[in-house]
């Protein structure tokens, strides 16, 4: 019987944690439920929608985890990254490149201003420790505001400059232009079978380069990389094989692929991935899961097949290749936090006097964080821009930082700690509810002009309660630090 009742309350304080864990996270989720059944619209615009906004919104919401895990806070002055990448694309569109070429030429120019945006923008929160985050959102507006002088004065009306293309009223760029004949869609064209191909000459290079260097000196890490190779070798050549078959070559040889055909083989690489750690690589993969990865994978495609779920999933065709640089935003986070540099990142995060007691340079460790999250986000705002196929150049900029802070502290994280699954389900999140929260007032008001109204409401009232819930839970965490030694010591006694 006492077993039978401390399991259940053991159980019941699980729960209340879980609950109390993720009660941001199920707030919105409650928020966006509520949402879709009031706005009166299918189930199939709306998840096209959601993910079309993921591939865009993603990296620019992965650009802030590593200042956070570095003590930075939210890092609202990611709006300077989008500022560069900005300015690279006007000099790409008036020199005239195109396609991936293009995309290419933006990011090597966007690069090394990002970095130097991100190095004064370090200095600055160096200067203002402790007052981060109200400092970047200052600086994103004194930015901005620089920014528009530079677009629709400087550029014709200081500077020579002649492009009857790009230039209004003889001075200053156009509010807006079309990117349909310079980057649109550089990335998002570019196949599957293409991406795949990519990552297995990739593969292999690295592995040959790891034999021939001896990089891995060990017999086992060797053979790990020999099998990577011919494994490559042999994927590289499979996916010309296959494009000869017209089912297949028709499934991976477009540039959009259908989310149903991408879950399905995610699956059937998931278990193949499984088994050949287990037999191949000789890792210590337990039976229960290989037959938990089966299960998994089963699930899954059985529920592709289901119509009312498969009608939603056949709606909806993603990039590959936008996709892929989004896992490779996913893989830069992880792999940069598990090295020397990283593990110096955290420990400046929790504690600043500790880590420069450990001999740790605190200041070049927030400066070297800035200026990462800076690239990442110019590098974003590229993604987001040659997908969306227009150029604001007065405005695109503006709510870049505000957009992606709010969508990170809807997945759950706090100022002082976000990871990449947060990222992923606070993008999900958060544009899911800013899809159906205008759809859904304007069932209600019946007034669609208020739409954007409701959107900028969202915005900032995700930032505020998102904020006010994770100062709560910090606060229930202190209080219970606190109590914890009063009750052992009462344990003790008893």
């Amino acid at each position: 019987m006492k077993n039978n009742a401390e399991t259940k309350i053991s159980f019941g304080s699980y729960v209340k944690n879980a609950l109390f864990n993720n009660k941001v996270i199920i707030l919105f989720i409650v928020l966006c439920v509520a949402c879709i059944m009031t706005a009166n619209t299918s189930m199939s615009y709306i998840a096209s929608e959601v993910f079309s906004r993921f591939g865009r919104n993603a990296c620019l919401v992965l650009a802030l985890i590593i200042p956070c895990l570095a003590g930075l806070g939210m890092n609202f002055g990611i709006v300077v990254g989008a500022i560069a990448a900005q300015i690279a694309i006007f000099f790409v569109v008036h020199w005239g490149f195109t396609g991936i070429g293009g995309f290419l030429l933006c990011t090597l120019l966007s690069t090394p201003m990002a970095l130097l945006f991100g190095w004064l923008l370090g200095i600055l929160y160096n200067k203002t420790k402790g007052s981060e985050m109200v400092t970047g959102l200052i600086l994103g507006f004194f930015a901005d505001g620089v920014y528009r002088l530079f677009t629709l004065y400087i550029i014709g009306g200081v500077i020579p400059y002649d492009d009857p293309n790009l230039l209004d009223r003889g001075f200053g760029l156009r509010n807006a232009f079309d990117l349909s004949d310079s980057i649109k869609y550089s990335l998002d064209d570019i196949s599957f079978v293409t991406v795949f191909r990519i990552l297995m000459i990739f593969i292999i290079v690295l592995q040959l380069v790891s034999l021939v260097m001896g990089v891995k000196k060990t017999a086992e890490a060797r053979r790990e990389s020999l099998i990577k190779l011919v494994s490559s070798a042999v994927g590289l050549v499979l996916s010309f094989v296959l494009m000869a078959v017209p089912g297949v070559a028709s499934m991976i040889g477009g540039t959009r692929i259908i989310l149903s055909d991408t879950l399905r083989i995610a699956m059937i690489v998931y278990v193949i991935s499984v088994l050949v750690k287990k037999f191949v690589f000789r890792k210590d993969v337990k039976g229960e899961d290989m037959i938990k990865a089966v299960v998994i994978a089963a699930l899954v495609i059985g529920l592709s097949y289901v119509p009312a779920i498969r009608n939603i999933l056949r709606s909806i065709s993603i990039s590959a290749c936008t996709y892929a640089v989004i896992c490779l935003f996913c893989f830069f986070n992880n792999w940069i936090l598990d090295t020397k540099l990283g593990q110096d990142m955290r420990t400046v995060g929790q504690n600043r006097i500790v880590a420069g007691s450990a001999g740790i340079n605190v200041d070049r460790i927030r400066i070297i964080a800035t200026c990462i999250s800076t690239v990442l986000a110019a590098w974003g705002q590229m993604i987001y821009l040659q997908n969306l196929g227009t150029f604001n150049t007065v405005q695109q900029q503006s709510n870049v930082g505000l957009y992606a802070v709010a969508a990170i502290l809807v997945g759950g994280a706090s100022v002082q700690k976000a990871n990449n699954k947060q990222a992923i389900i606070g993008v999900v999140l958060f544009h899911t509810l800013f899809v159906v929260a205008p759809l859904a007032a304007t069932q209600i008001i019946g007034d669609s002009a208020i739409s954007e109204y409701i959107r900028m409401f969202i915005c900032y009232g995700v930032i505020a309660v998102s904020l006010a819930m994770h100062a709560w839970k910090k606060k229930d965490v202190a209080v219970k630090g606190a109590q914890a030694p009063i009750s052992n010591v009462e344990a003790g006694e008893l």
